[in-house]
């Protein structure tokens, strides 16, 4: 449903799958800035909104999904991954649990084919699910590695889900003079993302991801939980085998005036354009870094091989070692703090 924020003057529609949702005010770089040192919050109400109460949520999740959750504290942000029977990556869901519901926000169209198989295997378990998402809208006030300052005053009924917020859809128009925060566009958002090596389900991923190639292990992954649908996939690799695949961060030549799209391929830039070594996930520019991409390549790609991305010059990043899996870890360090 579209945003009342973009009447916002100023405001600037994003593309898809963000249609609704505003990409800046006018002031993208100004917004990028008021968003790393929490001054701003960002619509992100095209994100979709699932509930699920009942005294056996936790447990009942915990044996669907990736993450360990069944002993979650109330008010502690966690993620998780809904696999397919080969490993592959479905759902990603951002949650937390409030002591009577685990409240998940979703990528946008998604949250339907959620709620259907959850529904599906709910069998004689005490749990309810709903999509909420006409009630509750989702906005975010710290970028994702980013320190977390809530406001003092929050929208009454809001849940708290780490920098993100769920606010009562009502109360939308008017959150940014509610929480005294100047408006920033997902553009901001979506380029401190990128920075600090967050992948995004469908964007940097497509329907062949598996949880250790774009870095999910730990974050959305626990290795030493029960059994749940694609685990024999996330143990195989983890102890025998590596991903084909590894997420890298990229420089972008600055000189070019257009980013590379969403699904543009990568190739060697000493091979020209080659065949195809991966693709580009998220681009976005950057107000210190210029402009900067996610994409996915190839796990024997060179670490120091200097790639093109759509046509763009690009030097990388390792964010997924080539030899991740075989119980080697992510080192932590590899993942961005924003400052």
């Amino acid at each position: 449903m579209r945003s009342p924020l973009l009447d916002t003057p100023g405001a600037v529609a994003a593309e898809a799958p963000d249609a609704t949702v505003a990409a800046h005010y006018g002031e993208p770089f100004a917004e990028q800035r008021a968003l790393a040192s929490g001054r701003a919050v960002v619509d992100r109400s095209d994100r979709e909104v699932v509930r699920v109460s009942g005294p056996d949520r936790l447990s009942w999740l915990n044996s669907l999904s990736s993450q360990k959750i069944d002993n979650l504290a109330p008010g502690t942000p966690a993620q998780t991954l809904f696999l397919d029977l080969q490993g592959r990556v479905e759902h990603h869901l951002v949650l937390v649990d409030d002591g009577e519901a685990v409240w998940a926000h979703v990528e946008p169209g998604t949250a339907a084919e959620l709620v259907a198989f959850l529904e599906k295997m709910r069998f004689m378990l005490r749990v309810e699910v709903a999509d909420v998402t006409s009630d509750y809208a989702v906005v975010s006030v710290a970028a994702p590695g980013g320190a977390v300052h809530l406001p003092e005053a929050l929208p009454e009924g809001t849940v708290v889900v780490g920098g993100d917020l769920l606010i009562p859809r009502v109360r939308l128009a008017t959150v940014a003079e509610d929480l005294g925060l100047r408006p920033a566009g997902l553009w901001a958002y979506e380029a401190l993302r990128i920075e600090a090596h967050v992948p995004r389900l469908g964007i940097d991923t497509d329907h062949k991801t598996i949880p250790h190639e774009v870095g999910w292990i730990g974050e959305a992954v626990h290795l030493s939980k029960g059994c749940y649908r694609g685990q024999e996939t996330v143990a195989r690799v983890h102890n025998l085998g590596h991903p084909p695949r590894r997420l890298v961060f990229l420089h972008l030549d600055g000189s070019v005036d257009t980013l590379p799209g969403r699904g543009a391929p990568v190739t060697l830039q000493d091979e020209g354009e080659g065949a195809p070594v991966g693709y580009v996930g998220s681009a976005a520019r950057h107000h210190e870094l210029g402009p900067i991409a996610l994409a996915v390549v190839k796990r024997t790609v060179p670490v120091d091989a200097v790639l093109l991305a759509g046509g763009v010059a690009a030097s990388q990043e390792v964010i997924v070692p080539p030899d991740a899996g075989r119980n080697v870890e992510i080192d932590p360090a590899l993942r961005r703090r924003i400052r």
